[in-house]
């Protein structure tokens, strides 16, 4: 009877955590300056708007051959980033990638492409700031956007304290029959 009895906690348990669904309050980019996919003349400094307050942030401009193009470490106000340029930007596509914390405590990365029309400076790369995140692994599109979290975690973790539980309950029965 016991035994029947602590398999139903065990189950019931356990179906409550499979079900349970996490909060998602990871931020999102909302609108950037220059915009995703625009041509633009050379700006001054990227603006990331963000749906909520963000910190600890971190800001890359990149060129199609990898160069850096960002001036010292980018500044956050409430759920507005900003990032100088080094300099005027020669023609050409550029790469922002950027990482920030979220209000839940996750990072949040992503990336966007825009382009540079004529006139602009010199190709010379400016070097990175030690304080800046990695360079995007690839150069997408001007277009295109990309953005992660560690949402996948949080499951993985979830699964593993479900099999430790179950395990614990089982050996609890088997101690006490």
């Amino acid at each position: 009877m016991r035994l029947a009895a602590a398999a139903a906690v065990a189950a019931a348990l356990t179906g409550v955590l499979v079900t349970a669904v996490p909060a998602e309050a990871h931020t999102t980019l909302t609108s950037s300056d220059p915009a995703k996919g625009a041509t633009v003349t050379s700006p001054a400094q990227i603006r990331l708007t963000f749906a909520d307050p963000v910190r600890f942030t971190g800001v890359v401009v990149t060129d199609a051959r990898g160069g850096h193009h960002e001036s010292g470490k980018s500044q956050a106000v409430d759920n507005h980033v900003t990032e100088a340029v080094a300099g005027p930007l020669a023609a050409g596509a550029y790469t922002v990638g950027w990482r920030v914390v979220a209000p839940d405590g996750h990072p949040v990365t992503g990336e966007f492409g825009f382009t540079v029309k004529g006139g602009g400076g010199t190709a010379s790369s400016a070097p990175a700031s030690s304080s800046a995140p990695a360079a995007p692994a690839s150069q997408p599109s001007a277009g295109s956007t990309k953005q992660g979290s560690s949402a996948g975690w949080w499951w993985i973790g979830l699964a593993i304290l479900v099999v430790a539980l179950a395990g614990g309950g089982l050996a609890l029965v088997r101690r006490r029959s």
